[in-house]
Formats: C-alpha cells, sequence, structure tokens
C-alpha cells in the first residue's frame, strides 16, 4: 500500500432500521441475539475489524436510536474506532442517506454493510477499501453461484411458473458487503438516482459508472430466515475453536 492511500480515511455505514419480517415477529433483524450478542454488534465489531476503518455510523429505527446507543455501550468495541447512532428513514435507501448526512468531513472511503451479514472476515472488508483506494468508483464482494439460475415469468397465484431465459453461470456473481465507494461519488448517487434502487452499487451504475467485483467469503451470508441463524451460530462456534474468537 502507498503512502498516498494511507492517508485515505474509511467509514461505514450500517442501515439497521429494517424490521426483518422474514425472521418471524419480535425484535428488528439487527437486534436479534446471535450467540447471545446481537447481530448489530457481531457487525458493527466486523467493520472495527479493519484498522483502516476510524468510524462507524449506525443507522437505528426513526424511534430506536437510544435504544440502539444503550444497546452498543453495554458491548465491547475496539477503542480506535469512533461509533455514531443516527436515527434511520422509511427504506434502506433513506437510512443509508441520512448515514452519509451524519459523516463529518474528511473521509474519502464509504461502506455500506447490511446488519444482517454480521460474520464477514476482515480480509474481505480490507480488499473492498483497498479497490476503491485503487481508484475504483464502487466495489463489491461477491462470489460465484453453485447454483443454476432460472429467468422466469411470475406468477402471483401461486401456479407453475414458465422459463423464459437460464442465463450463463459463468458471468453471474451473489453479491454481499460491506460495498465500498468514493465518498463524493456515492452522495453524488443518493442526490440523483431515486428510482429502481436494489443497492447502492446498482446507483453508482445508473450514473454510468463502473463498479467493480473483488472476491467475497461464504461466511459473509446474510442471516433473512431461522436456518440461517443455525448456520451463523455454527460459524461462530467453529472460530471460537479454531481461533478463540
Amino acid at each position: 500500500m502507498s503512502e498516498e492511500s494511507r492517508s485515505f480515511r474509511t467509514a461505514a455505514v450500517i442501515p439497521a432500521a429494517g424490521r426483518g419480517v422474514r425472521l418471524g415477529p419480535g425484535a428488528p433483524k439487527a437486534l436479534r441475539a446471535l450467540n447471545g450478542t446481537p447481530m448489530l454488534v457481531h457487525a458493527v465489531r466486523a467493520m472495527a475489524a479493519s484498522r483502516s476503518v476510524s468510524l462507524v455510523v449506525v443507522v437505528a429505527p426513526p424511534d430506536g436510536a437510544t435504544e440502539v446507543k444503550n444497546l452498543l455501550a453495554e458491548h465491547a468495541l475496539p477503542d480506535r474506532t469512533d461509533l455514531l447512532v443516527v436515527p434511520g428513514g422509511e427504506s434502506r435507501q433513506e437510512s443509508v442517506k441520512l448515514g452519509l448526512d451524519a459523516l463529518p468531513p474528511g473521509f474519502d472511503v464509504v461502506l455500506v454493510h447490511d446488519a444482517a451479514r454480521p460474520l464477514v472476515p476482515v480480509d474481505t472488508v480490507d480488499a473492498v477499501i483497498e479497490a476503491v483506494r485503487d481508484g475504483a468508483p464502487a466495489v463489491v464482494p461477491a462470489l460465484p453461484l453453485a447454483d443454476t439460475v432460472k429467468q422466469v415469468e411470475p406468477r402471483t397465484d401461486g401456479s407453475p411458473e414458465p422459463v423464459v431465459a437460464t442465463p450463463e453461470r459463468s458471468r453471474l456473481r451473489a453479491v454481499q458487503t460491506p460495498q465500498g465507494f468514493d465518498h463524493a461519488t456515492l452522495v453524488r448517487a443518493h442526490e440523483s438516482v431515486t428510482e429502481n434502487v436494489t443497492d447502492d452499487a446498482g446507483m453508482i451504475e445508473q450514473l454510468g459508472l463502473p463498479v467493480v467485483v473483488v472476491p467475497g467469503h461464504e461466511e459473509a451470508f446474510k442471516v433473512t430466515r431461522p436456518l440461517d441463524l443455525v448456520l451463523a451460530e455454527a460459524v461462530l462456534a467453529r472460530r471460537r475453536a479454531n481461533d478463540g474468537f
């Protein structure tokens, strides 16, 4: 890493305002316990594990910022990383923008990370940051697909869905987070792109700018359904056994 790239400052924004209905009723998904610790705490620790990340901004439910601040205060986080909690909006896009608005001056690289991906390894985080520092306006970690994918004509009545195409699997990737961005470019995207938003990298694509992929990691999966919680617990148990994590 060059002397110039070392001067780049990196912040991570974690939108955690969603309720996560697919995990069932109860607390918001980000606050669900994983090995006795809320997923959000694991996600913050995953970002803070990178020595390049000096600030983590957690975007809390609109009426839950105080609760989230108190929750994070109960768990040990690296001293070298500052933490800021701000209330979010009604949509993920709005919450990310509120997180961006809360960033103090001086940050060149911004990560946007799903609170529901609590186990992303630090090597993946660092790879995303390094690719942005090397000049990419947007970077996503991603994995090749193990399954064949079919494009279908959707049906809402429960009837069988006709297949209309089989995309070439070698050209497809399953995208993870953190996604990394040049700060100014991401701010411009949030100010100008409002339609057909699926993720922040997609907003950069709509600006006509390049998005590049770096290797993701199998442990950076998204905890969405109850079975994912079982898998996440197993990953944590293996880490404890192997690394004393």
